[in-house]
């Protein structure tokens, strides 16, 4: 079990999502996955400003917000950064996969959010 603890950002203008996520990870993703320490963002702006202050280690993005979604800030962010931590982009189907990896996402997760996915898929981008 580690014991270092790591920052990552959860963006979604939905609270209910961002609540369903952190509930599916907890406070550690895997018995080998560092402690997560949780940033939330409802906003773009929120985002930029999180990523310009704090060092994280995986982004999670809601693709589906509809202001401005996930995949608009993954493009913007990996305009703008010269180094990135890994994109998790929430889907909201599994055919949008390959949007989301355009837009540079290590991993997609689709909706509806399954705890064991979204765990999973958050200790891998953690450990790799």
């Amino acid at each position: 079990m580690s014991d270092a603890q790591v920052n990552v950002l959860l963006f979604s203008d939905d609270s209910e999502t961002r609540k369903a996520i952190k509930d599916a990870v907890g406070v550690r993703a895997s018995k080998d996955a560092p402690t997560i320490v949780w940033h939330e963002a409802a906003t773009a702006y929120g985002v930029h400003d999180l990523v310009d202050s704090v060092e994280f280690a995986a982004l999670v993005l809601d693709a589906e917000s509809p202001k401005e979604g996930g995949l608009s800030i993954a493009r913007e962010l990996a305009t703008t950064h010269e180094e990135l931590p890994p994109l998790v982009v929430l889907t909201a189907r599994p055919q949008d996969e390959w949007l989301a990896t355009w837009a540079g996402a290590a991993v997609t997760i689709p909706a509806p959010f399954d705890p064991i996915t979204v765990q999973e898929s958050i200790a891998h981008v953690l450990t790799a």
